[in-house]
């Protein structure tokens, strides 16, 4: 059934209530972006599930988070429980094979996988003041101490670099003021008590080194197949800004490292966004229009974003035109927004005349979508009634064993583990106080085969540390959001952008 050039999603519906017609999502359009959206129940899980497995098995590597812990069981085989033979036979899965599925898991809070960390620096000035929710005089503190920590040779890598950088502008507040605009001790202040804020939420756990390697989430096993990358987020979805932020940074990181590639055979790598409405809320329009950016451009970097939520009004429109591969569960029209959730989410489909498409979306039962992804030439299938296929992996979570099996087998076991505290802003601010400081640094490869991004092994990262704002405070904004410095060209293009979308 599985096609080399396709991965099958499941069969729809005939008129005679029989499933026979294969649904299936063309590989080298599985980089046009996608929509998974449905109450809660209806299968939303198990449908990402299915799509990373076969993307998994068809060579590209995944990264999903894990929002309830179930999605953890895909690294084990699925069992032959009679449900799932049953769906097997009625979408002709023949054979229905049973078993695991590569998989890297990874915590921010280094509990239920190993750690991710990034640097301050990498972060930059406007995520982060989005984490912290900072008003615009803050932020303008912020971006001049990157500057600032850039004219001094300051790295800021952890939380304490930061703490100690800004514990210097206040004592220079009058000398920096002249020369940056104000900068008030108020200010300061503000922005220490919301970075103690973070650090108390986990933030110190998340930023410093090691730092992620993009390369690290690329890899592919042995088999062949790619590595489903697997961030535990139960306990970071306490801290909604944090998680939509990191993910938000990732995606921005690929941007930046990752190579023109056009449209490839099949994406390099497949990102699903689970929980995508807390990317949406709160942001500033110029904040949204650079994710608009990220989504419509990095597909050429053969990146694919598959965004997860509730109801299709989670997410803003001029986004939502950019994803063209749509899997519609069911959404129940209890109340009037969640009719125009609906109606809103059956327009977007191009319509069957077999079915009406807003009844349907009521209609279906768990386990049913509407189905509609890019034919040849990159146009929208006509909507289906589609019984999605089942998984081979378990549908459920991993025991705590099972999950410490599978991170000590881990390509990547021990390189994240330790943390690492260099010399840095911190250090370097202690000493002119009279206080010395240590420097260090510890990278490991692992065994499986890591993508060659043409920057070197570290997959765009060099050996040498990134200065705490390669650009100006300006720049800087824009890096922090997008990262689209590929190029001196792209450079220019980017800070033309900005100053028309700040004036």
């Amino acid at each position: 059934m599985v096609q080399e050039d396709s991965i099958f999603i499941g069969a729809s519906r005939k008129p005679d209530d029989t499933y026979q017609r294969p649904e299936e999502l063309l590989l080298k359009y599985g980089n046009r972006h996608g929509l998974i959206t449905g109450a809660t129940g209806t299968g939303k899980t198990v449908t990402l599930q299915v799509l990373a497995e076969a993307f998994s098995n068809a060579g590209v590597p995944v990264f999903c988070a894990d929002i309830k812990g179930d999605l953890s069981g895909i690294a084990a085989p699925g069992e032959a429980k009679d449900f799932l033979l049953k769906r097997a036979e009625a979408v002709k899965l023949d054979p229905y094979e049973l078993r695991e599925t590569p998989a890297i898991f990874w915590d921010l809070f280094g509990e239920q996988g190993h750690p991710i960390r990034a640097t301050i620096s990498e972060m930059g000035p406007l995520l982060l003041s989005r984490l912290m929710n900072l008003s615009d005089a803050q932020e303008g503190v912020l971006n001049i101490a990157f500057r600032i920590a850039d004219e001094e040779g300051l790295l800021l890598l952890d939380l304490k670099d930061l703490q100690s950088m800004l514990a210097h502008m206040a004592t220079r507040s009058a000398e920096l003021s002249g020369r940056y605009g104000n900068v008030s001790k108020a200010s300061v202040g503000a922005i220490q008590r919301s970075l103690l804020v973070l650090e108390q939420q986990g933030g110190a756990n998340f930023f410093g080194e090691p730092a992620l390697r993009i390369a690290d989430i690329m890899r592919t096993a042995r088999d062949g197949r790619g590595a489903v990358n697997v961030l535990a987020a139960e306990k970071l979805m306490t801290n909604p800004r944090l998680y939509s932020t990191f993910l938000l940074w990732l995606m921005s990181e690929l941007f930046e490292q990752l190579p023109e590639i056009g449209d490839p055979e099949r994406p390099r790598l497949v990102f699903f966004f689970d929980e995508a409405h807390l990317l949406f809320n709160e942001a500033p329009k110029a904040l949204l229009e650079r994710v608009e950016q990220v989504v419509r451009l990095i597909r050429s970097k053969g990146v694919g974003v598959y965004f997860v939520t509730q109801n299709p009004l989670d997410v803003p429109e001029t986004v939502l035109a950019q994803l063209g591969n749509r899997i519609q569960h069911a959404l129940r029209a209890y109340t009037p927004r969640e009719t125009n959730a609906v109606k809103t989410a059956a327009d977007t489909f191009r319509p069957n005349p077999d079915f009406n498409t807003f009844q349907a979306i009521t209609n279906l039962g768990t386990g049913e979508a509407l189905v509609s992804t890019l034919e040849e030439k990159g146009i929208p299938s006509m909507v289906q009634r589609t019984l999605i296929r089942p998984p081979s992996s378990r549908i459920g979570p991993l025991t705590p064993e099972e999950r410490r099996r599978v991170m000590n087998a881990s390509p990547v076991a021990g390189q994240y583990d330790q943390m690492i505290d260099r010399e840095s802003a911190f250090e370097i601010l202690q000493k002119r106080a009279g206080q010395g400081g240590q420097q260090g640094e510890v990278e490991k490869n692992g065994g499986w085969t890591l993508p060659d991004f043409g920057n070197g092994p570290s997959g765009g990262r060099s050996g040498q540390p990134r200065p705490s704002n390669r650009q100006t405070v300006t720049e800087a904004a824009v890096k922090s959001v997008v990262r689209s410095v590929g190029s001196s060209l792209g450079r220019e293009l980017v800070r033309g952008i900005l100053g028309i979308l700040r004036k």
